[in-house]
């Protein structure tokens, strides 16, 4: 037996409205089986590729550049270099965002030790 969109919900942290749209807007890795009466049935492959999904948006990689890999991922092999190229440019994005964010909680972090001195 599959999983339900509300088990699928309740492991992945994502609402049943977020995993329906996952899947409208192309954005799922994998087909979605159904049940004879029509309901999603998940697979844990598929809540997989939905955490994988969720995990390049919450890294900023744009819907647009997640339905391309997901496409890429859903026609198989012989694109693994084009899947390749999406997830390395999206690294580099990544580690530059991570850069910028280490020198502003530096700047951060010395604001608070100077309020520190100060008060002490």
């Amino acid at each position: 037996m599959g999983l339900t969109i509300a088990e699928v919900s309740e492991r992945t942290g994502l609402s049943p409205h977020t995993l329906r749209y996952y899947e409208r807007d192309g954005l799922m890795l994998h087909d979605v089986d159904r049940t004879p009466s029509g309901r999603r049935e998940y697979t844990d492959q598929d809540v997989n590729g939905i955490l994988m999904v969720a995990r390049l948006r919450a890294t900023g990689m744009p819907v647009r550049e997640v339905r391309r890999y997901a496409e890429l991922v859903r026609k198989g092999e012989g694109n693994e270099e084009e899947r390749l190229e999406i997830l390395e440019a999206h690294r580099e994005r990544v580690v530059a965002q991570l850069a910028e964010v280490t020198e502003n909680l530096r700047a951060v972090e010395a604001k608070i030790e100077l309020y520190r001195q100060t008060l002490t």
